[in-house]
């Protein structure tokens, strides 16, 4: 059963200023839902009320649309939903009021290209074996520009994509069942038919600069129409249809329109913070706008809509960078996301506190298109509600930015991480990581992750190394 309370209410963004708002991190305050036989009757209740309002997955004549929105270097306090006291995300709010939402979300790896990968394929990067966003930079090759240009690096970087290719992906399963897929915005394995979509944006030519999603990285920016258009053809076709909505939102360039940014100037001493919660609010703008597609023709209540982050980002307050314990660590403030499902007619809104991962997503989405989850796939239906209450713990890997070696994974480890109940253990690897400790953190009680438990706690690291190495065991 899940551990849920009916309602999308806000989270507390407490005084740990964590997130865009400096170097600590988000503080929420621990919410107990009931005690003692009040609180196993609310377990019991809501498991059954879940369980009464999904109906039975599509397998038969009308599967669901699915609708896959993808925020790109976002902290997980930085929604209104999630208490942020700046941050406005109206149109997400009001998604999480008619979602399933999954606070203690987690991506797992803090890091987009092999972030997005595993939410496309439903593996881990390890398995996937897509662990950084480049390779190898050809030796006496300066820059990303020139880097581009070399045919050396081109080669290796195509080797690279092709393991796109070698693994199940969801627009080529969901293609069983006659689903139309559209690409847009971020996708980093050259041309979007590399993974099976049917349509998209992306070209991928190295020629023209095809690296991390070229022409698709417009969407959002510069309006929806491919969507639209997407979304007609899909209809004259009398087709199901999958999307993936990964903006380059709100990632760098923090451009935001001035209307966003005239909103924050004066709640920060820091420009570049205020650009960087404008482009939150940005983003939401145009998730709004792609909600609003569905209804304008008719389709959303066939659709599901699931959201998720690749990664998390922490505002740098002189700079428009990141902080070190956000975006490419292994820190909540990296690998931390609010996961949502919406379902209408299927799914009952509900804030879940059990652990959830992006890892989930391509098994729930398979499992509501009425299809059977390779065994490959380790992440489980967030909308089996036994499923997610049983399951004990998750697992991530941090890798390097460009990998060393584009064949074996273990020689680009940075870290591994795994949370069971909250406990979480951090491994570094000693190959790529100098002088670093293990850390064992309290997340009920210490949520910054300040304090390091590992030295007093030393029979909890040795349990959950033992899960981390039964999970996978790097060369």
């Amino acid at each position: 059963m899940l551990l849920c309370s009916f309602s999308a209410s806000p989270g507390n963004y407490g005084p740990g200023n964590y997130g865009s708002l400096g170097e600590e991190v988000i503080l929420m305050k621990t919410k107990q839902l009931c005690v003692g036989i009040l609180y196993r009757v609310c377990l019991f209740v809501t498991g059954l009320l879940i369980a009464a309002t999904m109906t039975e997955t599509a397998t038969a004549s009308q599967p669901p649309n699915v609708v896959l929105i993808i925020s790109d270097d976002q902290a997980w306090g930085d929604y209104g939903f999630m208490g942020h006291p700046h941050i406005q995300t109206p149109r997400l709010d009001q998604l999480a009021r008619e979602s399933l939402v999954f606070s203690r979300g987690y991506v797992p790896s803090s890091l987009c290209c092999p972030s997005l990968a595993t939410m496309i394929t439903g593996l881990y990067p390890h398995e996937h074996r897509i662990t950084g966003n480049d390779p190898p930079a050809t030796p006496g090759v300066k820059g990303l520009r020139n880097l581009l240009r070399d045919p050396t690096f081109v080669a290796v970087m195509d080797k690279m994509d092709d393991n796109i290719e070698r693994v199940p992906t969801l627009p080529r399963m969901l293609a069983e069942r006659g689903y139309l897929s559209l690409q847009t915005g971020k996708w980093w394995h050259g041309s979007y038919a590399r993974g099976g979509f049917t349509d998209g944006m992306t070209h991928g030519d190295r020629a023209r600069g095809g690296r991390h999603g070229d022409a698709g990285l417009t969407i959002g920016r510069e309006g929806l129409k491919p969507i639209r258009q997407f979304l007609d053809k899909a209809n004259q076709a009398g087709k199901p249809f999958f999307v993936w909505y990964a903006p380059f939102l709100p990632h760098q360039p923090h451009n935001p329109p001035e209307w966003f940014l005239s909103k924050y100037r004066d709640k920060t001493d820091s420009i570049h913070v205020a650009k960087y919660w404008a482009m939150c609010e940005w983003f939401d703008e145009t998730c709004g706008q792609v909600l609003d597609l569905l209804e304008e023709k008719k389709v959303a209540d066939n659709t599901i809509v699931l959201y998720v982050c690749d990664n998390g980002w922490i505002n740098q307050h002189d700079t428009s960078g990141y902080m070190p314990r956000s975006k490419r660590s292994p820190y909540d403030g990296g690998v931390r996301t609010p996961i949502m499902i919406r379902w209408p007619g299927h799914l009952q809104p509900a804030k879940c506190e059990h652990l959830a991962s992006s890892m989930d997503l391509a098994p729930t989405i398979l499992a509501a298109c009425g299809l059977s989850t390779p065994a490959a796939m380790s992440g489980v239906d967030l909308l089996d509600s036994s499923a997610v209450a049983a399951r004990e713990r998750i697992f991530g890997e941090v890798f390097t930015h460009n990998a060393i070696d584009i064949d074996n994974p273990s020689v680009n480890l940075k870290y591994r991480w795994c949370i069971d109940g909250s406990w979480k253990l951090i491994l570094p690897n000693s190959r790529n990581v100098k002088n670093g400790e293990i850390e064992l953190f309290h997340l009920t009680t210490d949520p910054n992750e300040k304090h390091n438990l590992a030295a007093d706690r030393q029979e909890i690291v040795a349990r959950l190394r033992g899960h981390l190495e039964a999970n996978w065991q790097p060369e």
